[in-house]
């Protein structure tokens, strides 16, 4: 399983607001894929699978606010 985590973003930047996921638990994704659309204070973007497979977990919501480093889904990965 792998774990999608809210990597750093960049300087004075610790959280981001989920806006939309482009999937849902049980969708298979490409390595790649845009996952979920996040917005900070200074802009919108795209976070995509770190690996093909299944989309096991979503660990956050639509308007839901994540810190850096945090788990926001599970990945059950596929060869």
């Amino acid at each position: 399983m792998t774990k999608v985590i809210l990597p750093e973003l960049g300087e004075g930047i610790e959280k981001a607001t989920v806006s939309y996921w482009y999937f849902k638990v049980g969708d298979k994704v490409n390595e790649k894929d845009d996952l979920v659309e996040l917005t900070t204070d200074k802009a919108t973007f795209n976070l995509p699978s770190p690996c093909p497979g299944t989309i096991l977990e979503i660990l956050a919501s639509e308007g839901d606010t994540i810190n850096i480093g945090q788990v926001i889904a599970v990945i059950e990965e596929s060869g």
